[in-house]
Formats: C-alpha cells, structure tokens, sequence
C-alpha cells in the first residue's frame, strides 16, 4: 500500500512538485526514512518503509 502524488496533494492541498520534495528531501533525506517509489499504470506511487 501506499500514496500517489494525487492523492498526498489532495490530502495536504501542495503541488505535485512540493510533495515530491518533501518525498526525497524533508522525508528521505533529512529524517532518513527509507522512501521507494514506483510507477504503475501511469501514476508513481511512495511508500515509506519502516
């Protein structure tokens, strides 16, 4: 299970951009969580593993 990008600027009301940095940069970067991504059917989908 995860979350696409429609469905976390949806939920935060952020552009698809400022997910997708808050996905690689805040998420994966600074707090060093474990973030995999995959697209399927067209819509890339995050998963952050714990």
């Amino acid at each position: 299970m995860g979350a696409t990008i429609a469905d976390l600027t949806s939920a935060t009301e952020w552009q698809a951009h400022s997910v997708r940095g808050a996905m690689s940069g805040a998420i994966k970067k600074k707090r060093g969580l474990p973030v995999t991504s995959e697209k399927t059917d067209g819509a890339r989908t995050y998963r952050i593993r714990a």
